[in-house]
């Protein structure tokens, strides 16, 4: 018996059966280079046609320009008087008190105006108004362009028209220069305000600016001679 047991320690161990490899993950494919993504990017949009050109401008081009040279004798057709730009100002003394109304203000004028206002700031302290230079006092738009004929033209046939009694506009607002400066009151707005809507035109003189904005459709009033 002992020759078997020393027979038995004599021969070499089994090695133990290998263990099951673990199951290698097959490697991804690589991707191609510029293949489109899962989500495809849409497909651009179509180019917009371009926004027709405000018919008031084209009526002060073909007809406004050579009635004016006609009747006051322009030889320079540089000289003949244009509509520059439109501003519109409202103001907000109580700005700093009422920080709601001037945000409204501001929202009232980028409806009617169609472009952001700026907030206007006071320029220097004024003691007897509690006004600190810096202080926000107002909004104002200044329009140029086809946005200035398409407003003006807005404002002649469907603003002005809706104005309770209206026996047409003054011509006495003219400052000397060839602006003119109308003030007006709105309802139908949080808190009613004035607004300065003011045409600045390149005439230098009122007569022809009188003459330039009535061509273009501004029902000024028609003012008879006082008798002697």
């Amino acid at each position: 018996m002992a020759d078997e047991k020393e027979k038995q320690e004599k021969q070499p161990k089994q090695d133990k059966q290998p263990k099951q490899e673990k199951q290698q993950k097959k490697p991804k494919a690589p991707k191609e280079e510029g293949a489109p993504k899962a989500e495809a990017a849409a497909a651009p949009a179509e180019p917009v046609e371009p926004a027709p050109r405000a018919r008031l401008w084209d009526f002060y081009e073909q007809q406004v320009r050579a009635k004016l040279q006609q009747q006051f004798g322009f030889k320079n057709p540089h000289q003949i008087p244009r509509l520059k730009k439109i501003v519109l100002n409202v103001g907000m003394g109580d700005a700093s008190k009422n920080p709601k109304g001037l945000e409204a203000a501001v929202a009232e004028l980028a409806a009617i105006t169609g472009q952001h206002p700026v907030v206007t700031r006071a320029k220097k302290a004024i003691a007897n108004f509690n006004l600190r230079e810096g202080q926000a006092i107002g909004s104002a738009v200044t329009l140029r362009g086809g946005r200035m004929y398409e407003f003006l033209d807005r404002f002649i046939t469907i603003a002005v028209p809706r104005m309770r009694d209206f026996r047409g506009l003054p011509t006495k607002s003219f400052d000397g220069r060839g602006n003119y400066t109308l003030e007006i009151d709105y309802d139908k707005v949080e808190r009613i305000h004035g607004m300065d809507i003011t045409f600045v035109t390149s005439a230098g003189r009122d007569d022809t600016a009188l003459a330039l904005l009535r061509e273009l459709g501004m029902p000024f009033r028609v003012e008879t001679p006082v008798a002697a």
